[in-house]
């Protein structure tokens, strides 16, 4: 039985049947775990949905595994609220639209911005928007807890992402070089 995409484009819409060993199991519950932590309601709620999905899915053995509460995800608590919407970051990200900004720098000067988001990442104090700025000409980290205003621009970088991930992807070859040199 394959499983079923909602929202995705007739035809890309099935996933084959899978199956996990106990630690594949655990890598997901805990990844969950750890995905309620960012922050971030709309993939919190996607989280729960699916740790549901999978306990009424596995066998009774390893769902009484799974149900022991063995796994934690500890340490850290969701970032602090900010002005930014991650959800909306992340479908201008999937859809390839920039985003305007209204953001202040590091020394508390603000700027607005037009960026093309290629990826986000989570920290246990904030989120970082990766991104090609279109002032500075060059990939920039936008802190999320920096950002007093984030809307979609309207226009869109279609196309394009791939590649710009991959000049951010490059540039940490460069960092990484120059530090072992």
């Amino acid at each position: 039985q394959p499983f079923r995409l909602e929202g995705v484009s007739p035809g890309a819409d099935d996933l084959p049947p899978l199956m996990f060993s106990i630690e594949e199991m655990e890598a997901i519950v805990l990844s969950l775990a750890l995905l309620e932590r960012t922050g971030d309601d709309e993939l919190k709620q996607a989280a729960k949905r699916v740790s549901a999905k999978i306990a009424g899915a596995v066998p009774p053995p390893l769902r009484q595994t799974l149900d022991a509460n063995a796994l934690h995800a500890w340490g850290f608590a969701a970032p602090s609220a900010s002005a930014v919407d991650l959800a909306l970051v992340r479908r201008a990200i999937r859809d390839e639209e920039k985003l305007d900004l209204s953001y202040r720098d590091e020394a508390g000067r603000n700027t607005k911005r037009i960026i093309r988001p290629v990826a986000l990442i989570y920290y246990a104090e904030t989120a970082n928007i990766v991104a090609w700025c279109e002032l500075r000409q060059a990939i920039r980290n936008f802190r999320s807890d920096r950002i007093e205003d984030c809307r979609l621009a309207g226009l869109w970088f279609k196309g394009e992402g791939d590649r710009l991930r991959q000049v951010w992807v490059d540039g940490w070859e460069i960092n990484a070089s120059a530090a072992s040199a």
